[in-house]
This record gives C-alpha cells, structure tokens and sequence, in this order.
C-alpha cells in the first residue's frame, strides 16, 4: 500500500512537470515566432497543437512509468533486469519526449509550409532547441523523483561501471542546455538581423531577445538547481552518515540511487561503515578474549609488541573438588558454575587494575603491571585477593577454593608461531603462585601470599598483612616464606572452615 502510495506521488508530480514543460516551452517558441515571423505564423493552430502533444507526451509516459516500475508500485522484489532497467527509466523517458517533440516539430513545419524558407528555417532551429532543452530538464526532474525506486533498484548493487554516467559531464550539459543554447540564440539573432539572413525585413528583435535572454535566466537558474541538487543531496546524506558515524551510531547507511561518481561514493561509505563494524566487533571479541587493555596496547603497537621483562603481581585462584563436580553434574551445570565464578573474579580483578591472562579451566591467573604499568601492582594484587575471598565466601554454592598472591620479575609478551600467537605471562612468581593456591585450599582463610610481596607493597596494604613460616612448595627448589592477613592469624585458634562443595542440582521433571 505504501508503495503504490509513493508510486502515484511520484507519477502526479512528473507527469505535471512535464506538462508544465510542454507548455512553457511551445508558449516561448510561438511567441518568438510570432514577433519574428509576423502574422505567417498561426498561433491557435500551434498552441492546439503544443497541448495535443503534451496530452500523448504525458499519455505516454504515465504508460511506461506504469509498466516499467509495476514491481515498485506491488512492492514486490525487482528481478535483475528489473533493476538493470531502473536506473535507464529516465534516458529513456527522455529520448520519448524528444520523440514527441521531433513530431511537434514536424508537424509546425507542416503546418506553416507556405510561411517561406526564413520561417521555415526559424521554426525548425526553435524545436530542435526546444527538443534538446526539455528532454534533458525531463531527465534531470525524473532523476530526482525516481530516487526511492533506484534506492531499491540499486540495493544489492556494487559495481556501476555498467551503468556510470559521470557528474562533470552532467553539469555541463546542464550549462550548455540552460545557459549557452539561449545565449547562441541571441548572438543569432543580431547577426541574422545584421546580416537579414532567417530575420524577415522588418521584424524587430529586441523582444524576443529579451524572451531568450529570460529563457536563460529562468531556464537556467531550475536547470542548474536540479543539477546541483542532484549532487548536493547525497553528499548532504553521506556527510551527515560521517557526523553518525563519528558519534558512534554505526547502524547509518547511505541510499544508493546514483548511477555517477556518487552512487560510487554512497557505496564506498557504506562499506566502509560495514568495514568499521567488522572492526569494532573484532576489537570487541579480541578484548574479550585477551583483556581490553591488552587489546588496545596490542592496537597501539601493532606488530612491535613482541613482550619485555617486567615487575608485575600475579594472583591465581583454583577451585577445589572441580573434578567431583563434573563427574556429579551436568555439563551445562558444570559451566553455568564456572561462569558464575569467574563472573566475579573479572569483576574483581577489574576493579583492581589488573586483567586476566587466561582462564585455565576452573582456574583463573591475573597479572598485575603488565601489559599496562601500575602505581603499585604489589599491594593491588594483595587487596584483590583479599576482595576474591570476601566474595566467594559469601556464594554459599561456590565450591571451595584457594588463592596465591607473589610478585616478582616476568616475561610479558606474545607467545607462539607468526601466524598464531597469544600474550601471557611467564616466570617462577606465576608457578609460585599457583602452587601458592593449592596449599591455601588446605588453610582456613583460603588465601596465602608470598612475604616477598607483602615487603614490596605500600604500607597500608603491608600492614594487614603477617608473616609466617618458610614452606617447600612442590617443584620449587628454594623455600617460600609465607604471609597470612590477620584473618587468618586469628582464625588459626578456631575451628578451620569446613570445604564446601556443591550440591548437585534436582534434575528437571
């Protein structure tokens, strides 16, 4: 209904242009004449015959309009050679009224046979301008409304280069047509008055100069206004589609209906807005898998960021029994656990400073000061770690866990082949860690941290922190000197919190 709706609007608006045209061009043509020419030329006749023509000019082309975009008017999805025939509607149409034209000029020489071969010669010279003139003002007007058709025409299309008509040579055909024709008229005029050659002894031509010179100003001034328009519209819309852009707004496109270099340029924006999509979603789903600050560093040093030896935190957390549990439970249980677990350790890790380097199946490693520098990655990671326990001991149905805290000098950088490589971590402070969070899993508090970090850290993150005794951790050849907060110290005179497991959840009936 909508497009039947648009159809007939853009149907009533050209067919009332083109006969607006018809008239205004026959009216300015006898007028001519009849100053020229005198009495020899028969007015009535000619205006009869100028709004006969424009009835089958108009006649003719609502016919073809019709049958040629019945596709549009149904709504229904063009075929190929339906959309290879839209953008070529408004030649066409074109060369149809010249063809109405060319008869009307035909029949005006019929009709005044016996006015002498001046008159002859002047009304011939008239039409054939006239011919020219309105064709191309038919093809400018129908350019601009036919822009919803070629918006659907032209949907799927990526190469015009079949169907390119270029701008410059649009505008100046527009200049020649609009402004040159009318001024050759005039310089016509003076000579064939000058020389009496085509001007009848007699006639005057200060009229119909001023006509020509009218004809130029009017003429030219719409002529050169669709013209214009017919840039400046879509580079309005792809500018404003930049300014969208610019602000974030992705979903913009520009409508292709340009069959020129600006139907290129509308198909370049819009792939180019694709292109940025494409990015933004990749940046979105590297960041996800590698840190967004590892992502953006990575962006920002391109293929330079190879990895350096650096001072940095490291925190990993382990669950307990996570064996048990999958062996207990259902997959999609096992991971709707894991996910609501390390939901929290992001959260947390992310509010310290550091970032995730990798999730390795119910265990997490956080590193902190690297890739990105830290005021003080030592008491960062302490106070993160202290925040992980809080929150997971609050989650009664969180299994049991432990955590590690170390500091020391790592390897930070990428890993692997040329064509696939990953950023992570490595050094004895991450091993040491991780052996850290197996022997907490065995301490009351769940977490135990290296004295050497707690040396490293800012006072008041030292402070909450105590030191204990020299332990062997498995694998390590050099004894790791413990440090507890003041939780655990008290807690030692208590009964140990008991490990928690998960209850297996009630199938679905």
């Amino acid at each position: 209904m909508k497009s039947e709706q648009a159809f007939g609007q853009i149907r009533a608006r050209y067919l009332f242009g083109l006969f607006y045209t018809y008239l205004a061009a026959s009216v300015e043509v006898i007028v001519i004449l009849r100053i020229i020419a005198g009495p020899r030329v028969h007015v009535v006749a000619a205006l009869a015959l100028s709004l006969a023509a424009a009835i089958v000019g108009c006649g003719l082309t609502a016919a073809r309009l019709s049958s040629t975009l019945a596709w549009y008017r149904c709504g229904a999805t063009p075929t190929a050679d339906q959309r290879a025939c839209a953008p070529m509607l408004p030649f066409r149409l074109a060369r149809l009224q010249g063809t109405v034209w060319v008869g009307v000029g035909i029949s005006m020489l019929a009709l005044h046979y016996d006015a002498g071969p001046q008159v002859l010669s002047l009304i011939a010279i008239c039409m054939a301008a006239v011919v020219v003139a309105s064709g191309f003002m038919n093809f400018l007007l129908l350019q601009r409304l036919l822009r919803p058709v070629f918006v659907v025409a032209l949907a799927d299309v990526t190469d015009l280069r079949r169907r390119r008509h270029r701008v410059g040579v649009r505008l100046l055909v527009t200049w020649g047509l609009y402004s040159a024709i009318p001024l050759v008229g005039i310089a016509a005029l003076m000579l064939g008055n000058h020389f009496r050659w085509l001007i009848p002894s007699g006639a005057t031509i200060t009229t119909p100069v001023l006509i020509l010179a009218g004809v130029g100003i009017v003429a030219g001034l719409r002529g050169m206004t669709l013209a214009a328009r017919s840039v400046a519209d879509p580079l309005r819309e792809v500018t404003d589609g930049m300014g969208h852009v610019g602000a974030g707004r992705y979903e913009v496109r520009a409508p292709v209906y340009d069959s020129s270099e600006i139907g290129y340029l509308q198909i370049g924006f819009n792939d180019m807005v694709a292109g940025l999509v494409e990015r933004e979603q990749l940046r979105d789903l590297f960041g996800r898998h590698v840190g967004r600050d590892v992502a953006q560093h990575a962006l920002q040093q391109g293929q330079d960021f190879t990895g350096r030896l650096c001072e940095a935190g490291v925190v990993f957390i382990d669950l307990a029994g996570s064996t048990a549990l999958a062996a207990t439970s259902s997959p999609d249980h096992v991971a709707a656990v894991l996910n609501a677990f390390f939901r929290i350790v992001v959260g947390i890790i992310d509010e310290y400073g550091g970032y995730i380097n990798k999730f390795e199946g119910d265990a997490a490693l956080a590193i902190f000061g690297a890739p990105m520098t830290l005021g003080d990655p030592c008491a960062q990671a302490l106070g993160a770690g202290r925040a992980l326990r809080e929150a997971l001991r609050v989650e009664r149905e969180m299994p049991d866990f432990g955590i590690g805290v170390t500091y020391g000098r790592v390897f930070a950088g990428n890993i692997g082949a040329e064509d696939r490589y990953e950023y992570t971590v490595i050094g004895d402070p991450v091993n040491e860690a991780a052996r850290l969070s197996d022997l907490a899993k065995s301490r009351a508090s769940r977490l135990l941290a290296s004295a050497i970090t707690v040396s490293a850290s800012g006072h008041d993150e030292a402070a909450r922190w105590q030191t204990g005794e020299d332990v062997l951790l498995r694998g390590r050849h050099q004894p790791t000197t413990l440090a507890r907060t003041d939780w655990d110290r008290l807690s030692d005179n208590v009964n140990p919190v008991p490990v928690l497991t998960l209850r297996r959840r009630a199938p679905d009936p």
